[in-house]
Formats: C-alpha cells, structure tokens, sequence
C-alpha cells in the first residue's frame, strides 16, 4: 500500500487541503472534534469531485448511446459469425474501431476517481499511525483522532485489533459493527445500480458483449467492495458509499429522463409522455421534444415500443412532428369519426327474451306467407284452362322450362294429343 499512495503522493496535499476547508465550516456547525464536522467533510469531498466529473460521465452516456446505436450491426455481425467465435471478435472490434466506441466507457467515472481515493485512503491511514500528512497539522491530526461518527473513529478498520481500537478511544465491538453496516450498504448500493442499468435501461433484444461486461460488473464489483470493505478505514467507507448513493441517484434521473431505446425505461418513459399529452394537448419539456424528434427522424427503423407510442398518439388523433411537438392528424381525425358514424348505425342489442320472441313471430310469420303461398298455387293450377296450348315439338324449350318442375319427369314434356283434352 506505500507503494501505492507513493504513486498517488501528488494528489494527497490537494485532498487533504479540500477536507480542511469543509472542516473550518462544519467545525462552525457542530464543533471542531466532532465526527458529523470530518464525516460531513468528506462527502462534501466526494460532491465536489463528482461536480467535476460531469463532463466524464456526459462522456460516458454518449458512448452507451453510440452502443446501442450499433445493436443491429452487432446483431447482424453476430448471426453472419455465429459459428466462429474469433471472426466475430475481430469483426466487432473493427466496428468500434471505425465508429471510435469504447464498450469500457461505463468504467471511466471509477477508473477517474481512483487517485482520488487511494489520496483519501492515504490521508486516514496517517491520521491512524498520528503522522501529519499534506495540510493536516498536528492541531487538526488530534482533533481527527477524536472524530467519531456512530462511537467509530474516522480511521479505525474492521480488521484492527483491540489495542489499536483502544488507543482511538473506541471499542472494537463499535468498530466492527459500524464498518460491517457500512460494508453492507456500499455493496448493496453498487449491486442496485448495476442491476437497475441492466434491467430497465438496455435493450434486451439484441445480445452483446457490452451486455455480457455490463452483466459481469453486477457481479463482481459487489464483491470485490465487499472483500476490500474489512481493510478500508471508516473515513473511506464514507467516501465510498457516498459515491456510490451519489452513482444510483444520478443513474436514476438518466434512466427516468434519457432512457435507453428499446429498453423498459423508454416504454416507461412515452407512457408518461403519452399521458401528458392526453391531459394538456401538447409535448411539455424541452426534453420530451427532443426524443420525440429522433423518434420521427427514424422513419420505419423505429423499434417496437416507439412504434406503440405513435399508435397510441394516432389515437387520440394526433400525429407526431418533425420538430418533436405533436398536432391533430386529418387521417386519424376522420378514421375517428367514421368509426363513431358507423357505432351509430349499429342495431341495440335485444335481450334473450326478446330475441326468442321475435324469433317464433318471425317463423310463425314464414309459416302463414307458404301456406297462403301454396294455396294460391293450387288456385291458380285448378282456374288455368284445359284447353292451353301446346308448345311446338319442333322448338327447343327455354332454359327455365329445362328445370325439372316437382312431380314431373324430367327433360322436354310430349305434347297431349288433341282428342285427349
């Protein structure tokens, strides 16, 4: 571990220097020896560098988005090579190659707060030995020593033995179970984070070595702040699950605000879009404005779940424009009332009862018309004249006359002989 703060030496005096700012004004508050004035210090500490590491992580949700941007290629490299490992490989770093996309980009903000916390580390280590280090003097090393926050010191570990503990004015029972709280807490924190990124913001359609580090990550990282939590001074402990509720608060708002496309975040996301259009009549937010505009810009390359939200917009009569506001659709406006046109036209539904009813007078009705039909018939076979005459043998009889009446044989009748009337 000298090694390494020796590499990292060069940010120690910088790091000691802000927590002794924040000191003299938290000192002010709750008095120079007390652990909520270096507690509060030290997130403070870790507010600050996340303010400046903005930009990385603007950074880093530019090169996610470039990710997903390349789903189908990658989709589409992956059934091409799907029986040789190796090609696929080197096909999908070509591509990120020639779009200039780092599917590591995800570990940047860690990789930049690195120095940072090994200066910190540092820094309680030597307010435990007593040495002065940086901008800490002997005056502020003695006050730190006394800072306890829930009965620990700033610089006890879970894994120091009582003397040391005692020689903090602590117990070690506090110690270990103040740092184990805390342990639990930073990995469950990190283990949240990761989990709510694969879950609810990427595209679960398309499977990709980025999903697979992304998946990894949950995972090991977890673990490995849970393994590294038991030779971490508590001082650093807060830093770390500082940093880590700061990383799942600011996952939460890019997942509710910027959502990734095809993800449960995006569906989640038009939804409440579409809901506040049916209640205001119009896009509100600068923002939704913008998704919108990049969902028509995308024509027929639209994914599912945006396609469900122009459906829904179609709708309520309303169509989605070039600049991302929406205005009423003609073509939905009149499929609309066509269809409220033809609602209207549609018969009430009768009941079982009625229905029945109408249907024995209907069948008795049928009845009564065939018996006075047949009769008729009858009538009119017994008032025809015997005396008719014959059709002609030599013409050929009408296609209606070919039809075979009942009771009658079939094909041209022979004509009565004349004495036989």
């Amino acid at each position: 571990m000298d090694t390494i703060a020796s590499l990292f030496s060069f940010i120690t005096t910088p790091v000691s220097w802000v927590i002794v700012q924040f000191h003299k004004v938290y000192g002010a508050l709750f008095g120079d020896d007390s652990g909520w004035a270096w507690g509060l210090s030290i997130v403070s500490l870790v507010v600050l560098i996340r303010i400046c590491l903005i930009p990385l992580f603007v950074k880093q949700i530019k090169s996610t988005r470039n990710m997903q941007v390349l789903q189908p290629k990658m989709k589409a490299i992956q059934e091409r090579y799907k029986n040789d490992k190796q090609r696929q490989s080197e096909e999908m770093m070509k591509l990120y190659k020639e779009t200039g996309t780092n599917p590591l980009s995800s570990c940047l903000p860690i990789l930049a707060q690195s120095p940072f916390f090994f200066a910190l580390y540092h820094v309680l280590s030597s307010i435990a030995s007593g040495k002065k280090i940086g901008a800490i003097n002997q005056d502020l090393l003695d006050s730190a020593r006394q800072a306890h926050i829930f009965g620990a010191p700033l610089a006890a570990k879970f894994t120091d033995s009582v003397e040391k503990v005692t020689s903090l004015d602590a117990s070690l029972t506090d110690v270990r179970i103040v740092t184990a709280i805390m342990i639990v807490l930073m990995s469950a924190s990190q283990f949240f984070t990761q989990r709510q990124l694969m879950t609810k913001n990427v595209d679960l359609t398309v499977k990709t070595p980025y999903m697979q580090q992304q998946k990894m990550l949950m995972y090991i990282f977890p673990v490995i702040f849970a393994v590294m939590g038991i030779n971490f001074p508590v001082g650093v402990l807060v830093y770390w699950l500082t940093t880590n509720v700061w990383t799942m608060g600011q996952q939460m708002y890019v997942i509710n605000q910027n959502p990734t496309p095809g993800s449960k975040a995006q569906d989640a996301y038009l939804q409440r879009v579409l809901k506040s259009v049916t209640s205001h009549g119009e896009v509100r937010g600068r923002t939704r404005r913008k998704m919108i505009k990049a969902i028509v810009a995308k024509g027929s390359d639209r994914n599912d779940i945006e396609r469900k939200f122009i459906t829904g917009l179609g709708k309520l009569g309303l169509a989605a424009r070039e600049d991302g506001t929406v205005a009423k659709s003609e073509t939905a406006t009149a499929d609309a009332e066509g269809g409220q046109a033809h609602k209207r036209q549609q018969p009430k539904r009768q009941t079982k009862a009625k229905r029945q009813t109408t249907g024995h007078a209907t069948a008795e009705s049928k009845d009564a018309e065939s018996a006075a039909a047949g009769s008729k018939t009858s009538l009119e076979k017994q008032d025809a004249p015997q005396d008719s005459k014959p059709k002609s043998a030599g013409k050929p009889a009408s296609g209606s006359s070919r039809q075979a009446k009942s009771g009658q044989r079939k094909g041209p009748q022979r004509p009565k002989h004349p004495s036989k009337k």
